[in-house]
């Protein structure tokens, strides 16, 4: 585990939702879903729901946006 990541990653999630993007392009986090396993397994409640975006080609695709505490 990276501890940077995660607590760059905390301090994101508590002003608000992050999809990998948001991780990628704020964050410099390129496997959010891993550091997400990694503050689940430090105990912090992190929801996820599924959403539709569109990818620079234009195709409807899903992705995982994540929040802390079910917002």
């Amino acid at each position: 585990m990276s501890a940077s990541q995660c607590d760059r990653l905390l301090s994101r999630l508590e002003r608000g939702e992050i999809t990998a993007m948001d991780a990628w392009s704020e964050l410099g986090i390129a496997r959010l879903a891993a550091r997400i396993s990694d503050l689940r397994d430090a105990g912090y409640p992190i929801s996820k729901t599924m959403i539709e975006v569109q990818n620079r080609f234009g195709e409807d695709c899903r992705v995982a946006k994540y929040s802390l505490g079910g917002r």
